[in-house]
């Protein structure tokens, strides 16, 4: 599909609903991020954690990120059937995660590591509000949503369930998740996209429809 038979009437309103459904979900993770770090209680102990050194991966969880995303909007934005379906998806995984961190104050374990302060892209995914929250991981949950939603196609398949996989086990090793957050991740996930699914068919045939 190109982008001339991409923006019809139809799509260009579905569009912008998807923008403005993407910003109030950013917008609510935002202050349920703020929230959570205002009332977290103490640490909970963790079999996994307990029992692995910590180990400074802090490259990985935020530029790695943060290159996964930019690098996912590029591919997005070169295959535009995509547009409508990944836009509202992010939205309903956005805000249901935002939910999930508003709900649950556990602390952080101790001895995790920090995003650093002084450097250009922690600050920018600090004030993203991407370091808030614990369950469920949004590092292991968003690239099996794009896994999910680029099933068809084999080579992003595959490299999207690797992403999460690494990127869950760095958070892990790090100790800035609970093995909780990640292990729930991609059923929440799941479930996410199969809400996507049911309520917007219209944006999802689109995906399946021949290349």
């Amino acid at each position: 599909m190109s982008y001339r038979s991409f923006f019809s009437k139809e799509h260009r309103r579905s569009l912008v609903f998807g923008l403005v459904l993407l910003g109030l979900a950013m917008a609510l993770q935002f202050y349920a991020s703020s929230y959570s770090q205002r009332v977290s209680s103490n640490f909970v102990r963790d079999i996994v954690l307990d029992n692995t050194p910590v180990v400074n991966l802090n490259f990985l969880i935020v530029e790695g990120a943060l290159a996964a995303i930019a690098g996912s909007i590029i591919l997005v934005a070169c295959k535009p059937r995509y547009i409508l379906f990944v836009l509202k998806a992010s939205a309903i995984f956005i805000a249901t995660r935002a939910i999930f961190i508003a709900a649950t104050h556990t602390g952080i374990y101790p001895g995790h590591i920090n995003p650093d302060t002084t450097g250009f892209f922690d600050r920018f995914y600090t004030n993203l509000g991407l370091n808030g929250g614990f369950f469920f991981s949004g590092h292991t949950g968003y690239p099996f949503l794009m896994a999910l939603i680029f099933w068809r196609e084999r080579i992003w398949r595959f490299a999207y369930i690797a992403l999460s996989i690494v990127l869950g086990i760095s958070v892990l090793l790090a100790h800035v998740h609970y093995s909780i957050d990640v292990l729930a991740a991609p059923y929440i996930t799941y479930s996410i996209f199969k809400m996507t699914q049911y309520f917007f068919p219209e944006d999802f045939e689109l995906i399946e429809s021949p290349l």
